[in-house]
């Protein structure tokens, strides 16, 4: 009786501990979108933002939010899932894998300012990009590396050897067993990972005031060629995303409505996070079904 007396009470803490994380989250998003939902509209959602003025939106803002977010994880994706794969799959234990971890470890740690002035010392400064999407882009890979990486790799880790040894037997290559059953069977978590470091670059400032730029030059969406400078697709230009513009106004206090607007982006910024998670767990699970022939 006392084994299952203390079992009891175990649990019931550890559920406690749960319901106060949940209940936390809860009324931080309630408080959020209780203040900012009602200065949404669909004006606001498109329209660009004004300087020193009553009113204006987000609309730049936001598009350039997901469209380095986009930029971003085109550049990371590919390369965590190969070092993820490398070291899951092919990597012995010996100093070089000591270091590879160590390394990711290190980065992992780095405060995102620091990421964003060496983003700015580097591609800044001396790979002149100036203030743009690519060097934002580039310096949140460095940000965007280590979680990525670390999950592939347990991702991977965690399906059983028999699925491995079932590729082999059937005429497989390695490589072909890590391609063809390996990855599909890790989709899931994988996809798990991309969203979490989806969500940690969408909510990004700190490494983007110093790369990305704080302003949101005008943009014509008619205009489709990457190499304009009005193009909503020319990677070299400055583009403030939507948590600096919640940052510039909080800080700058130059909007005579600066905490309606920064209500209202902070309450899309929320938004978009859950509708991109719940959309991309919706569609994994999908992808899973069909690339694992699961019922």
């Amino acid at each position: 009786m006392n084994a299952k007396r203390a079992d009891k009470i175990a649990t019931g803490i550890l559920y406690s501990i749960a319901g106060v994380t949940v209940i936390i989250l809860a009324a931080l998003l309630l408080y959020i979108l209780v203040r900012g939902l009602p200065h949404i509209s669909w004006e606001f959602l498109t329209q660009p933002s004004k300087a020193y003025q009553v009113g204006g939106g987000i609309g730049i803002q936001l598009f350039n939010s997901f469209y380095l977010l986009i930029v971003t994880m085109i550049i990371s994706f590919p390369i965590s899932l190969g070092a993820g794969i490398y070291l899951s799959e092919y990597a012995k234990q010996n100093w070089l894998t000591d270091v590879i971890r160590t390394s990711i470890e290190i980065l992992s740690s780095l405060p995102s300012v620091v990421v964003g002035l060496f983003g700015f010392l580097v591609f800044v400064l001396q790979f002149q990009y100036g203030f743009s999407i690519i060097s934002g882009a580039l310096a949140l890979t460095f940000f965007n590396l280590p979680l990525l990486t670390r999950n592939v790799e347990e991702s991977l880790r965690a399906i059983p050897a028999t699925q491995r040894e079932a590729g082999l037997a059937l005429g497989l290559s390695r490589w072909e067993t890590v391609l063809r059953v390996i990855v599909p069977e890790a989709t899931p978590g994988i996809l798990t990972g991309v969203i979490l470091s989806s969500g940690r670059i969408f909510g990004e400032a700190a490494a983007l005031i110093y790369t990305a730029g704080q302003s949101a030059p005008a943009l014509d969406f008619s205009n489709w060629n990457p190499l304009s400078a009005a193009s909503p697709l020319n990677i070299f230009r400055q583009a403030e995303t939507l948590a600096v513009y919640i940052w510039k106004v909080n800080s700058e206090g130059t909007k005579p409505d600066g905490d309606a607007i920064s209500a209202g982006a902070s309450a899309v910024l929320i938004l978009a996070v859950l509708a991109f998670n719940f959309g991309a767990r919706a569609i994994g699970k999908r992808l899973y079904k069909k690339m694992t022939s699961a019922a």
